[in-house]
């Protein structure tokens, strides 16, 4: 095809139709209701709804303009389409930057491994200047618009993203949102007793409204912090402290919280974040009588955020960091009113506790039930963010009304077994993990360990046995095929793409000793990756299965993000299935979640006796109907037709 101008041509170059003046108004009457909507209900009873407006249409104007050339190209491009983030080419990747790489000016250096790997989005983990010693990994800022030092500059988190961009890999950071580092500036200036600054947080002359918000409120580290609430008296006051004491709460109901955050946000869309991870967003609004968490005002801070940065920054898209139950997790991905103008990506926590539940169980009738009751087969400009581990502890989100439904056991007691399980201490477990946070009133407790000691691998080399193993390999890679395609972006934590073990080095750090999740974030074994290149086990088996599911995701369409997923009921409790019905072909994709083979139900999978099904993992024709077609040990198909 040739150019539509030729050397011959004598028109004259056509101006540009639109400036970028006149693309900024297009986007502000694009977003503009759907922004002062939400605003309008958070604060028009405390302020003048039309001047908020001007001051945040003048910061959005502002910062368009800092807005450097290369990020408006792709501002532009993703304009056009909207939906990029719901590709089947969406692979992302999560790393601290130290444990990874090293530092920010190292994170270059490492692109061609993550390109291998099929990334497309990059997590780096908390790397905004935290306060020292103890933050909570990162999650206590102490100043929003520096880099950790230990991590490098701002001007080296440039250069990363940048070389992020040209590889067509999205960076992804962590903004906190409900709460800052008890030393960021805003809180020093609180606890000076600037008013305008201790308007910024939760504090109180005396304990009276904390202990009425106590009776309802939950812990969320009931060992190492217990309470919600922290005196301090050289103030004399006691402020809200929902994680830890050094983390204050901030204010959500005074609009000037709302602005100096979205400066924050888009300072930091202009430094090339194109993905906002907007952490412990369930906690922001606070309410008497409440737990204080998922309130309705949530939603429409979310909305506020989301729709202003699609005037200033459009490339950029948000994940609501909200690890809560099935019921109050779907709003976050737009529900109702906020249906297509809230969080583009939730962490689907449900699915991962599933498949560990599942896992130990060797029981699929829980999963089926939550994943089905509980989440819509689709969502609106929205998707999942699927996983299997991360850096954070498992928190056995299950309930009793849904144990009640599935029958044959209790909340209770199915959490305890998961517990008992995954510390390894249940007869016959092939696990090892940690227990994490134990209530010792209610008996629950969460879990620590990285996915390969979870699934077996520890144990498995322990023991020395091929068959154990072979088995523990299987396992990791059946869960990173149903995060590939069960529908959303899957994520694969750092070094699960090699089957690392638990760490136990953080036991010799003062700063980490305290906290157990320091078990699950191993640094980078590159020497390991290296031998994995030309080794077969198990380290090489783990990264060529990983490397070859994560290709064959990106070769079919039908698990892109915006295909509905349709859960199956089986009457095989070892079995689980999803229906993903694309324009052309629907894919069933079935794992076995047991080490015996399984056959396989082709009739309750909806497929036709005497029709062709490729499986597209291994591109192989799979006789569905054919006597003794079965799932071997801790198998994965994804089937579809062969032809349309």
């Amino acid at each position: 095809m040739t150019s539509p101008r030729t050397q011959s041509d004598t028109r004259k170059p056509r101006k540009a139709a639109v400036d970028d003046d006149t693309l900024f108004e297009l986007r502000w009457r694009r977003a503009e209701a759907d922004l002062m909507e939400p605003l309008t209900r958070l604060y028009g009873e405390v302020t003048d709804i039309a001047a908020l407006r001007d001051r945040l249409r003048a910061l959005l104007w502002d910062k368009w303009e800092d807005r450097p050339t290369d990020l408006r190209a792709l501002d532009l491009s993703r304009d056009l389409t909207p939906g990029w983030f719901l590709s089947q080419d969406m692979v992302g990747y999560v790393f601290y930057i130290d444990r990874f790489a090293g530092t920010l000016k190292d994170v270059p250096a490492k692109i061609p491994y993550l390109r291998d790997l099929g990334v497309t989005y990059a997590h780096f983990m908390p790397c905004l200047e935290p306060r020292p010693g103890d933050s909570d990994g990162g999650y206590a800022v102490r100043d929003y618009r520096a880099i950790n030092p230990a991590l490098g500059t701002m001007a080296q988190f440039e250069t990363a993203t940048r070389a992020l961009r040209e590889a067509s890999i999205s960076p992804c950071i962590d903004m906190v949102l409900n709460h800052t580092a008890k030393e960021h500036e805003w809180a020093r200036k609180a606890r000076e007793g600037d008013p305008f600054y201790r308007g910024f947080y939760r504090i109180f002359e005396t304990d009276t409204l904390p202990r009425q918000y106590e009776e309802t409120l939950v812990e969320v580290f009931p060992n190492q912090a217990p309470g919600n609430f922290t005196y301090y008296p050289d103030m004399d006051r006691w402020v809200w402290t929902t994680f830890n004491e050094f983390q204050w709460d901030l204010n959500w109901e005074n609009p000037e919280v709302f602005l100096a955050i979205l400066d924050v946000i888009l300072d930091l869309a202009n430094k090339g974040a194109q993905v906002m991870r907007l952490d412990a967003v369930a906690f922001m609004w606070k309410r008497i009588g409440t737990v204080c968490q998922n309130l309705p005002e949530v939603h429409d801070i979310l909305q506020a955020i989301v729709q202003a940065t699609r005037v200033a920054a459009p490339a950029m898209i948000h994940k609501a960091e909200a690890i809560v139950g099935p019921t109050d997790l779907v709003p976050y991905l737009g529900a109702g009113r906020h249906a297509g103008r809230e969080s583009n990506l939730a962490y689907h926590n449900n699915l991962m506790v599933q498949f560990w539940s599942s896992l130990a169980a060797r029981d699929t009738r829980l999963m089926q039930h939550v994943l089905a009751t509980h989440f819509p087969a689709g969502v609106k400009n929205a998707t999942w963010a699927t996983y299997i581990r991360c850096h954070d502890d498992i928190g056995w989100a299950i309930t009793e009304d849904d144990t009640d439904a599935v029958g044959g056991m209790t909340g209770p007691g199915h959490r305890r077994f998961l517990a008992d399980f995954y510390n390894g201490s249940f007869p016959g477990s092939f696990a090892r993990g940690a227990d994490f946070q134990v209530n010792e009133e209610t008996g629950d407790r969460r879990t620590n360990g990285t996915f390969a000691s979870l699934a077996g691998l520890e144990t498995a080399l322990e023991s020395g046995a091929p068959h154990q193993i072979d088995l523990a390999v299987n396992r990791i890679l059946m869960g990173h095929a149903l995060i590939a395609s069960f529908g959303g972006m899957p994520l694969i934590y750092m070094g699960d793409e090699l089957g690392l073990l638990n760490d136990h080095g953080y036991e010799d750090d003062p700063f980490l000793v305290g906290d157990g999740r320091w078990m699950q974030r191993p640094p980078m074994d590159w020497a390991l990756a290296q031998a994995a290149e030309t080794a077969h086990e198990p380290a090489g088996r783990i990264l060529a299965g990983t490397r070859h599911i994560m290709a064959r995701r990106k070769a079919t369409p039908q698990l892109a993000g915006s295909v509905p997923t349709h859960v199956l009921h089986l009457s095989n409790r070892a079995l689980f299935a999803v229906r993903r019905p694309a324009d052309d072909r629907t894919l069933t994709a079935i794992f076995n979640f047991s080490e015996t083979p399984q056959p396989l139900p082709f009739e309750e999978l909806g497929l036709h006796p005497h029709g062709a099904y490729e499986d597209c993992l291994s591109q192989e024709i799979v006789p569905v109907a054919e006597p003794g077609a079965a799932l071997p040990a801790y198998g994965r198909l994804w089937l579809r037709p062969t032809t349309p």
